[in-house]
């Protein structure tokens, strides 16, 4: 949620800020501005628009109406005060003379706001950004100090979790980066530089990028970079080398972000699992868990939130089935106040696409405090939660730029599913002839996704039939019920359709009423072991009148098809590995559901891609 973009160095700042923004639209926002500061005028040019991006754009002529060769932008996502032009950011202080970008929540901010008030300095917003412009311009006046000092007196008095762009008219040539529990990111250019909360924002002008930590405060000139701690002491950062391609953070041809991403998964699944198998055995690089620690481990703990949540799901069921360790799935909003049992017994496995999930991050700090030794299974390198963390497995899925995810969940369950492998091996909970038989499963995946991508058809032919249906439900017993939880919320959260996903058995507990004439209930049979379960469930729904669209095997279609109303299949697999191939076509669903409704797939209303708020 929420874009911040700076640029310090000989080149008009204003098409390279709206570029840096254009790559974080999918990240979620509802309005956009730029603060430039013009060497001809000698001050700040602000300019912002509510709506989306090209809004501001068209004003700006592309950024050519914009004068000035340093500056930052900013999209927002509402927080404090609704989506307004005068609410979006750059916010500036009353002499117009600083402007802040802000990405968080600064959480004392009523408070400063009445002692600025009492001080005479008058608000124009309803934001908490316009709170840290006043307070730092305050002490630059009421102190007669310079802007770094004043900004360093002023982040000792907000409380909160922010990332920020500051410029200032009277010291023209530099931009100030702050970051706590938010993200931003150096990149590092020949004669010129630049700020981000996202690479994605700047890896057409720069590979060189530094990942802040929490607490510093850097300045950007565009002859360097330096940083410097919570003590205001210098600090050497260490520079990172972005090693994937542009394009790969760019459509490429296809129509929307998500459906080249689904149509990636075969190669990212390639990334994540490929490496990890070697001569038979699974093989993590760089593993430094202990044998001793991992034989003492009593309970896992899985941590994540939506999708990387339903993961977590999934892994449940088959770790504690090949490691006969209890595996609790926690929400991260909800771990910190559940009172969670947590000791140095305890592997706490944290699941994030962009590393920087504001409650997952709080999760992993409360799980530490207690105790536990985390591991992380994250995409992007140099994140928060990499950094925090005992140990991290990445999935290497390449940038993901849809809100809804699809390559990053893929290669999240494969990496989870290896790491099962691994402490099956490990602890001797496993057949040997299984253990090599999922294996070699888990080499044949990329090529039965490429099965399934490659025959869209019917799974285009059902989204056409019941794309204007207002509830759907997702209804499956074990693996498959996990499943449908990821189902349920790709359907809901891009084509706005009201969606849930329920365990089969608890039909008749109080779901069943529910189903009338028509229902939409897609029903998951993947799971052979419980198939006749399955077709039992599938008569219920028919008996009340719903419609069914079953997801199963090529073994149990046929079977399926003399009950169901519409049947789509996916290729034989090992049972633990069904869910990396049935999530496929329910993805595909959901996108061509939303497509059919007309809606903004890549940027769904509402959402953001990474949540850094609480």
């Amino acid at each position: 949620m929420c874009g911040i973009v700076g640029y310090v160095g000989n080149e008009q700042a204003g098409p390279i800020l709206l570029d840096g923004l254009s790559r974080l639209e999918y990240r979620g926002y509802d309005s956009a501005g730029v603060a430039v500061y013009s060497q001809r005028d000698q001050r700040l040019s602000v300019h912002k628009a509510k709506g989306r991006l090209q809004v501001l754009s068209d004003m700006l002529q592309g950024g050519a109406a914009v004068d000035g060769t340093i500056g930052v932008g900013h999209t927002r996502w509402a927080t404090h005060g609704a989506p307004s032009d005068i609410n979006s950011h750059p916010q500036v202080s009353r002499s117009g003379r600083i402007a802040v970008v802000h990405n968080g929540i600064i959480e004392n901010y009523a408070e400063l706001k009445a002692f600025l008030q009492d001080q005479g300095v008058p608000f124009t917003s309803e934001t908490d950004t316009e709170v840290v412009a006043q307070l730092i311009e305050y002490f630059c006046e009421t102190d007669k100090v310079g802007i770094l000092e004043a900004v360093g007196r002023s982040l000792r008095r907000i409380q909160g979790a922010y990332a920020l762009g500051i410029i200032c008219a009277d010291e023209p040539d530099q931009i100030i980066a702050v970051r706590k529990d938010s993200p931003l990111i150096l990149g590092y250019g020949n004669g010129c530089n630049f700020l981000a909360s996202d690479v994605t924002a700047i890896i057409r002008h720069t590979r060189e990028v530094g990942y802040m930590d929490d607490g510093e405060v850097a300045v950007l000139t565009k002859d360097g970079i330096q940083c410097y701690n919570h003590l205001m002491q210098p600090v050497e950062k260490e520079i990172s080398h972005v090693d994937w391609e542009v394009d790969a953070a760019e459509k490429g041809g296809y129509e929307h972000f998500m459906f080249k991403e689904i149509m990636e998964q075969p190669e990212a699944m390639r990334r994540a699992i490929f490496p990890r198998i070697r001569d038979g055995e699974v093989f993590l690089e760089d593993f430094a868990l202990t044998e001793d620690y991992l034989r003492s481990v009593h309970k896992l703990y899985i941590v994540a939130c939506g999708s990387s949540y339903h993961v977590g799901m999934i892994g449940k069921y088959n770790l504690e089935r090949i490691l006969r360790i209890p595996v609790e799935v926690s929400l991260a909003s909800e771990f910190r106040y559940m009172d969670p049992i947590v000791d140095d017994k305890t592997l706490v496995i944290v699941i994030s696409q962009s590393g920087e999930t504001l409650d997952t991050m709080a999760a992993l700090r409360e799980a530490k405090r207690l105790g536990a030794t985390i591991l992380s299974i994250v995409n992007v390198v140099g994140s928060s939660i990499a950094r925090e963390s005992d140990q991290v497995l990445y999935t290497w899925a390449g940038p993901e730029i849809a809100v809804a995810t699809t390559k990053a969940y893929s290669t999240q369950l494969a990496v989870l599913n290896l790491l099962g492998l691994y402490l099956a091996r490990l602890l001797g909970t496993m057949p040997e002839e299984e253990y090599h038989s999922v294996l070699e499963e888990m080499l044949l995946l990329p090529a039965k996704m490429e099965e399934i991508l490659s025959d869209k058809d019917d799974i285009q032919y059902y989204a056409s039939q019941y794309f204007n249906h207002n509830s759907v439900f997702f209804i499956g017993r074990n693996v498959d019920y996990a499943l449908g939880l990821e189902g349920s919320l790709k359907l809901k959260e891009i084509s706005y359709i009201h969606s849930e996903a329920y365990a089969s058995g608890e039909l008749k507990h109080g779901t069943i009423s529910l189903i009338e004439e028509g229902t939409l209930v897609v029903a998951l049979g993947t799971y052979a072991k419980l198939f006749e379960k399955a077709m039992s469930n599938i008569v219920e729904v028919k008996a009340r009148g719903g419609d069914v669209l079953a997801l199963t095997t090529r073994t149990h279609g046929e079977e399926m098809r003399k009950t169901a109303n519409g049947v789509i299949t996916i290729p034989e697999t090992h049972p633990l590995l069904l869910p990396s191939l049935g999530v496929v076509p329910l993805q595909l669903f959901a996108y061509y559901v939303a497509l059919m409704r007309g809606c903004d797939i890549d940027k769904p209303r509402n959402l953001a891609k990474s949540v850094t708020v609480e």
